[in-house]
């Protein structure tokens, strides 16, 4: 197969997949609900705890940053409380070499979560250690845990009040998935906001 054809056959699976998870209903009403559960969160003065490895971390920064600042230019609102654990990376590491990766999250969420915040944890397998330990601290400290997921949820999918399990094994096409969700999820979390008078549309 040549390149030009590989790659359009690249696309082709990406946007396959988000006409199948688009003509399911319970996709789609997972992923609405999941959006107000976090405007409410951040509405009662809670706030959005985000985690993930690799391209998974990355996506976790990018929607912090989508809260913290904004993501539409027409919406010029206040910044929303987010943090991306992945950030802090003296902490990762000393973590890392005085105890274990695998707890890093966990501690974070330990050290800065709150009862009623709430925890994104994204993992395309479902298996991430340190995402799993991380939803255990928060379910123990009533933080709400919420799952960006691939595959059919992995051991996380259990630990998860509420999930998004993107349908596909494919690593690259579940994160494309997930940062699909995630801009929808940012944009109905300033909707919510927006219509229950929470923020203003111009700061």
């Amino acid at each position: 197969m040549d390149a030009t054809s590989y790659a359009r056959e690249l696309f082709q699976r990406s946007l396959q997949l988000k006409q199948q998870m688009l003509a399911d209903d319970t996709y789609m009403e997972q992923i609405a609900q999941m959006g107000e559960v976090m405007a409410h969160c951040i509405e009662k003065g809670g706030k959005i705890l985000f985690c993930g490895n690799g391209g998974s971390a990355a996506d976790a920064q990018h929607l912090a940053a989508e809260l913290l600042v904004r993501l539409r230019s027409e919406v010029d609102r206040p910044g929303l409380p987010a943090i991306a654990l992945a950030m802090d990376s003296s902490s990762m590491t000393a973590c890392g070499n005085d105890y274990s990766y695998e707890v890093f999250y966990a501690r974070m969420v330990q050290s800065l979560g709150r009862k009623g915040d709430l925890l994104v944890g994204i993992t395309t397998s479902g298996n991430s250690p340190n995402v799993l330990k991380a939803f255990e601290v928060a379910r123990m400290m009533g933080i709400h845990t919420m799952g960006l997921l691939g595959g059919e949820g992995g051991k996380a999918l259990a630990l998860c009040d509420s999930a998004l399990v993107v349908p596909s094994k494919e690593t690259g096409r579940v994160q494309e998935m997930h940062i699909t969700a995630g801009h929808v999820l940012m944009e109905l979390i300033e909707e919510f906001l927006l219509i229950r008078g929470v923020i203003t549309p111009n700061g």
